[in-house]
C-alpha cells in the first residue's frame, strides 16, 4: 500500500509541476483525459494528492487496452467526441471575443484578405481566426510589359474571369507565376492556422489610415 501511495503522490506532483503555470498558478491546460489499463487513473483522479485546480479539469477518465503510444492513441479515440466539444467551445469563446472587439467599436479587429495580411506583417495580429472552408486561392503575377509583381486573392469564380488576369491599364497578361490556396500559404508563412478571415489585434489601429503595404514591390489585392 505505501508503494502504491508513493507512486500516486509522484504523479500528482508531476502533473502539478507539468500543468499548472508557474507564473500564473492556474492550469496551462484546457482539459486532461486520464488513461490506463487499470484502476490506478481512478484513484489518481479522486485522490487529495492529486492537485484541486486540475481536478477541475478532467473531461473523461477511460480504459484503454495499450500502453505507449497505442495506449495514448486509444484514449484520444474514446475520448474524440469529449475533445470535440471542448474545441467548439473555444471557438465559440474566440469569436465571441472577435464579435465584441467589432460592437465595441475598439479598434482592435481586422477583416478581410487585404486588411488582415497587413497588420500580419506588421505583426499586430494577437489571434489569427480563419475558417477552415475558406476557398481563396493566392495567385502570384507577373505583368508580361512591365515585369511587376501583383499579388491577387481570387474566390474559385473569380479564376475563370480572364479579366483578372490582365492589368486594367495597359491590357498586359498576367503571367501566374504561383498559385496555392491561402489556408495553405498562412501555414507555410505563419506556422499557426468578416470574409472567412479576420484577427484580433495586439493594440488599437486604423486600418483605413495607412496606405497600401508592399513586399518588395509587391502590390496586394482583396478578393472583393
Amino acid at each position: 500500500m505505501e508503494k502504491r501511495h508513493n507512486y500516486v503522490r509522484k504523479t500528482a506532483e508531476l502533473a502539478t509541476q507539468f500543468f499548472i503555470n508557474r507564473n500564473t498558478s492556474q492550469p496551462n491546460v484546457s482539459g486532461l483525459i486520464l488513461a490506463g489499463s487499470a484502476d490506478f487513473k481512478t484513484e489518481l483522479s479522486q485522490s487529495d494528492m492529486f492537485d484541486p485546480r486540475l481536478q477541475a479539469k478532467i473531461l473523461n477518465v477511460v480504459d484503454v487496452s495499450y500502453g505507449g503510444e497505442n495506449g495514448f492513441n486509444q484514449a484520444i479515440e474514446l475520448s474524440a467526441e469529449i475533445l470535440s466539444n471542448v474545441k467548439f467551445i473555444q471557438e465559440k469563446r474566440l469569436i465571441g471575443k472577435y464579435f465584441e472587439e467589432i460592437s465595441q467599436d475598439t479598434g482592435k479587429y481586422v477583416f478581410g484578405v487585404d486588411d488582415t495580411l497587413k497588420t500580419l506583417e506588421m505583426g499586430a495580429v494577437e489571434t489569427l481566426i480563419v475558417w477552415e472552408n475558406l476557398d481563396i486561392t493566392r495567385h502570384v503575377l507577373k505583368n508580361s510589359v512591365t515585369g511587376e509583381i501583383v499579388i491577387k486573392h481570387l474566390k474559385k469564380e473569380q479564376e475563370s474571369d480572364q479579366s483578372n488576369f490582365k492589368d486594367m491599364a495597359t491590357s498586359a497578361e498576367l503571367e501566374v507565376q504561383e498559385k496555392m490556396p491561402l489556408l495553405e500559404w498562412f501555414a507555410n508563412e505563419y506556422r499557426r492556422g468578416f470574409g472567412g478571415i479576420g484577427g484580433v489585434l495586439r493594440y488599437q489601429l486604423d486600418i483605413r489610415s495607412f496606405d497600401e503595404l508592399s513586399d518588395e514591390g509587391e502590390i496586394y489585392e482583396d478578393s472583393d
